[in-house]
């Protein structure tokens, strides 16, 4: 290496002030080149989990049946089918099965004993993917030497070691430290049997806890996000655009889930709720809606219009429907058709202004917006969202993303006018992603208008769909509230356009694939997750509960390791009672969606190809140390 380049230079530089003597590089060498040679970590990923925090955590903690698996694998018969079901209970839910065991009088020395050995094999299997030094990491301090000690695999004729395990395993109940001794374990059971998980978006709405979602994920050691529409919403919201705030108030309204926002997120409905009840008639009146719905409806279908209107690059103007309303013949004008509309109690709308905003309304918003803004627990979970997630990610020959690439019924890339430039694809992508991190930190009017347009405009990537909300608010014949989608779900069927997209996002066509969510898989009715020849796999299949019956299942999941690339199907989850009651686990089948032709290796994974950049720096390095470059500052 010639070292002309200042810029080499100070590269060189500082990283001699991490490793300053040619041994400290040879040693850096020796353990990087080792990594290589290690299995491929595995990554978990997860979809559409809408707030369903129980399932959602369940899921997590089995790793999509990877820990099943692996009880499975190490104590086939050895164990009976309940006490390996028992086993896996233990480390999903170490505390509160804890608890059950001692309840009925089974927490004898004899049994914390034989259980703890029971899952210290199933860490030391695990561990065996990983440094040291990374195992070291992940343990939890105050046992990392003890738990060190027992991953240490005796050989079988190595009696004295084998007897120093159990010793320390003895020792361990009886100075009353079994239990927390237990948590520990099993925690690091769970860090070990997945490296990463990625969430492919929509953490909120429909399920009622979303905020515990995210709790969950911020305390989770290796974790990123692809946003969804519902996500980039909330995120919208708490950045302070007033249209979010609205459809995100809306959202909770509709589904009942007022607990998210007044006991979670501390956010007041009253102003909203005394407003809608001196302004609007009774839900008798209001087509089956409430007033508070009707209100909130309203409030957004102005704010949306005026958003409409300051922005014709959105190309959204046959959205504007509140001037086409004539409430005294009760029906709407949509596309020359006159529809009937579900009340005719909408008394804020001027004729003359509709998209005028009352006195009284705008006291609500305000109200409202102050309240997302202030809101610290909202405020540090988008912040999250914001240092972990993107609007996509290129990972070890995955693209990932929440919802579609805008696509052309001819089947070339959408371009979307972005205000200045015209853009589609990759490109399209890295605006989205600016943009909305420009409204998170400045929190100008057209970056917030937006985030508006991320979670509902007509081109979005992040929705894919033309979004009815006037229809669904206020028109009563059904057909209309019908949602066109984006020529990517037809055209992705075929593997030529899934090759194309890869290509565009610089994945390789022939090794690659496409993750994404956003559209439940209705399996019931013959759909499928995996499309366009295995190029493109949809994980939605339905977490929330209100997709249930049109799905099918609960959800899919899909899990990478050294082996294999497989799809898992998952049952409703029953319970977190049922789990510890009855050791039941989520019911899953698994798809083989790709196996390799011999285990993947670190040195296969992108994170090997970073390993590689490191040794090749410290080769440099040492070439300066050789030749006597000066390194002084």
């Amino acid at each position: 290496m010639s070292f002309r380049s200042e810029g080499d230079l100070k590269y060189l530089r500082l990283l001699a002030e991490k490793f300053p003597t040619r041994q400290s590089v040879f040693t850096e060498i020796i353990n990087l080149q080792a990594i290589l040679n290690l299995p491929k970590a595995t990554e978990h990923f997860m979809s559409d989990v809408h707030g369903e925090d129980e399932a959602f955590n369940h899921i997590l903690n089995n790793c999509s049946g990877v820990i099943r698996d692996r009880v499975r694998a190490t104590y086939d018969g050895e164990l009976t089918d309940a006490e390996q079901a028992e086993l896996c209970t233990l480390i999903y839910y170490p505390k509160q099965k804890l608890a059950r065991i001692r309840a009925q009088r089974r927490d004898t020395p004899e049994w914390y004993e034989t259980t703890l050995h029971r899952m210290v094999r199933i860490a030391r299997y695990l561990s065996n993917s990983y440094t040291r030094s990374k195992v070291r990491k992940a343990m939890p301090v105050e046992y990392a030497y003890i738990i060190e000690e027992l991953l240490h695999e005796a050989g079988i004729r190595n009696l004295s070691r084998h007897e120093y395990h159990r010793r320390i395993l003895t020792s361990i109940v009886e100075t009353g430290s079994a239990e927390d001794f237990f948590i520990s374990l099993a925690s690091l059971i769970k860090r070990l049997a997945v490296d990463r998980l990625h969430l492919v978006g929509d953490v909120f709405d429909r399920g009622p806890h979303a905020d515990r979602i995210l709790d969950g994920l911020m305390a989770h050691p290796s974790v990123d996000v692809q946003w969804g529409n519902h996500d980039i919403l909330w995120m919208g919201a708490a950045a302070g655009s007033a249209a979010c705030v609205a459809t995100a108030v809306r959202n909770n309204v509709r589904y009942d889930s007022y607990s998210i926002l007044e006991s979670s997120y501390g956010i007041p409905l009253r102003k909203l709720a005394l407003f809608a009840e001196h302004t609007y008639a009774a839900r008798s009146e209001g087509g089956g809606r409430t007033p508070e719905e009707r209100a909130i409806s309203v409030i957004l279908l102005k704010l949306e219009g005026q958003l409409i209107r300051r922005h014709p690059e959105f190309d959204m103007a046959d959205r504007l429907l509140l001037d086409k309303v004539d409430l005294s013949r009760g029906c709407v004008r949509i596309d020359g058709v006159d529809y009937e509309l579900s009340t005719r109690d909408l008394p804020t709308i001027d004729p003359d202004d509709p998209y005028a905003l009352t006195r009284e309304e705008e006291a609500v918003i305000d109200d409202l917006v102050a309240s997302f803004r202030s809101s610290q627990k909202l405020q540090d979970h988008v912040n999250f969202l914001f240092e972990k997630g993107s609007v996509y990610l290129v990972r070890n020959d995955n693209l990932i993303f929440h919802g579609c690439v805008p696509m052309n019924e001819d089947g070339t890339l959408h371009m979307v006018d972005c205000g200045s430039r015209r853009l589609s694809g990759r490109a399209y992508f890295d605006f989205c992603d600016q943009v909305a991190r420009r409204a998170w930190r400045e929190g100008d009017q057209d970056a917030l208008d937006w985030m508006w347009y991320l979670w509902c405009g007509r081109n979005s990537p992040l929705s894919g769909r033309v979004v009815k909300t006037f229809e669904r608010a206020l028109v009563k014949d059904r057909s209309t509230w019908q949602e066109p989608r984006d020529a990517y779900w037809t055209l992705t069927q075929d593997e030529r356009a899934c090759r194309e997209i890869l290509r565009e996002f610089g994945v390789s066509p022939e090794r690659g694939h496409i993750i994404n969510g956003h559209t439940p898989v209705k399996v019931s009715s013959g759909e499928s997750a995996i499309r366009g020849g295995g190029r493109l796999l949809v994980i939605d299949g339905g977490f929330c509960k209100a997709y249930h019956a049109a799905t099918g299942i609960a959800g899919f999941t899909l899990v990478s390791d050294q082996n294999a690339m497989t799809l898992r199907s998952h049952a409703p989850f029953e319970s977190v009672e049922a789990a510890l009651d009855d050791d039941a686990d989520i019911e899953s089948e698994t798809t083989v969606v790709q196996t390799y032709d011999r285990p993947q290796l670190v040195s296969d994974s992108d994170t090997g190809a970073e390993v590689r950049e490191q040794i090749e720096d410290l080769k440099a390095l040492l070439e300066a140390y050789d030749t006597g470059v000066s390194l002084r500052r």
